[in-house]
């Protein structure tokens, strides 16, 4: 299958969603028959080189095709578009790094082949790396893996959290540090038959809270001993990251861009109805809004060009990533305040009467910003379009229209 063909595969599917809209905000919780549809598109070939039977080239060649199928997937359904965001994001790690040297080489492409193989096969890929307390620092990971009886086999403890798609995602990768060593190395959690209750060193410690992106799972857990494997050239996490070349941030930042293109979208046909009415205030903000929509869109534009000129990817991708989250956020504040009260949704009052204080709102490490501003944006429709989390939590300090 080509890369076109999937990209048309995931226009159409996008549709479909856009169409259920109303129903699909509502949710708390993944479908498992959306993701059986994706993988009929194609989509789960994106971690999948080409000469393994997927439609992966390169960061350089395929970081655009691939957020340009995210982007269009977040307009129909933000929450399955994050969670499908991960697979090509986590599976980089070994697509990009085509081999290893001496005496990791053998055991390099085994993994790699079985990786793909399952992939192809139809397995999901996620990661569940956040810790609670380390403000997304993996390297400051608490989480330790003891040594197995064999080879590559270790048994993971450590509290997890933001493991996104969990329910839904065959394997995941995680970061801990090994027996005997000082440094975090990356490791695959195999969830395809885990229970959540403890019984096989999982256990759920709680669930995602259903705000913003409400429907991605993105649970927490806590492990004990639980069974997980190495990555196959082990202690060189940090080589494996910069060879993917920011292509995680990309997937991430194609997200967020797909849903502020709607979100502005469905504003403007609001504002268009009553566009001789609005205050001068509200035309400025609206104006604004339309200027940082066009701002968004020129960031995630030299992202791509950046990745595929191949010129300081790591740090151009981190640049847009923040931006586009800054800009994303901006934008949902000023169209609260143009649309006015009747964006505050149920759900937004109950987060609203629950209380989120600024103490519990840690404000996130550079790296996670537009991880987190993922599940507090949500796209609109005709009636409701709830604030951010940290307009709620910004409440006494924020003036909205309502």
């Amino acid at each position: 299958m080509e890369a076109v063909t999937v990209y048309e595969n995931i226009r159409a599917l996008s549709a479909d969603f856009a169409a259920e809209r109303r129903e699909r905000q509502q949710r708390r919780e993944l479908v498992a028959a959306d993701f059986a549809r994706l993988r009929d598109t194609g989509f789960l070939l994106t971690g999948v080189p080409i000469e393994y039977g997927g439609i992966w080239q390169s960061v350089p060649q395929s970081a655009r095709p691939i957020c340009e199928m995210l982007r269009t997937l977040a307009h129909g359904d933000s929450s399955v578009a994050l969670v499908c965001a991960m697979h090509p994001g986590v599976l980089n790690f070994w697509m990009s790094t085509a081999q290893a040297p001496p005496p990791f080489d053998q055991a390099w492409e085994e993994q790699r082949r079985s990786i793909f193989r399952k992939v192809c096969e139809g397995a999901w890929w996620g990661t569940i790396a956040s810790e609670p307390g380390i403000g997304g620092e993996l390297s400051k990971t608490r989480a330790t893996a003891r040594r197995g009886l064999s080879d590559g086999a270790y048994l993971l403890t450590g509290q997890k959290t933001f493991g996104s798609g969990s329910g839904i995602t065959s394997y995941m990768i995680t970061v801990a540090v090994p027996e005997g060593e000082t440094a975090p190395d990356m490791f695959v959690l195999d969830m395809r038959e885990a229970e959540w209750d403890g019984s096989a060193g999982v256990t759920l410690t709680a669930a995602w809270d259903g705000h913003g992106m409400a429907a991605t799972q993105s649970h927490a857990f806590s492990f004990e001993e639980f069974p997980v494997t190495r990555v196959a050239w082990p202690g060189q996490f940090p080589r494996l990251a910069a060879a993917a070349g920011g292509l995680g941030q990309c997937c991430f930042s194609a997200v967020i861009a797909g849903v502020a293109e709607v979100a502005i979208e469905t504003a403007r046909q609001q504002v268009a109805r009553r566009r001789d009415d609005l205050r001068a205030y509200e035309r400025v903000e609206w104006a604004r809004a339309e200027l940082e929509g066009w701002l968004i869109q020129q960031a995630y534009e030299g992202m791509l060009r950046a990745m595929e000129a191949a010129r300081d990817t790591a740090l151009r991708s981190v640049q847009a990533k923040t931006a586009i989250a800054e800009l994303a956020e901006s934008v949902l504040r000023r169209i609260c305040r143009v649309i006015g009260g009747g964006v505050l949704s149920v759900v937004t009052v109950r987060v609203l009467a629950r209380g989120c204080p600024s103490a519990r709102l840690p404000a996130p490490a550079l790296g996670s910003g537009l991880r987190s501003a993922f599940r507090r944006l949500t796209i609109p429709d005709a009636v409701s379009l709830q604030p951010s989390r940290a307009e709620v939590a910004g409440t006494l300090r924020t003036t909205l229209c309502v």
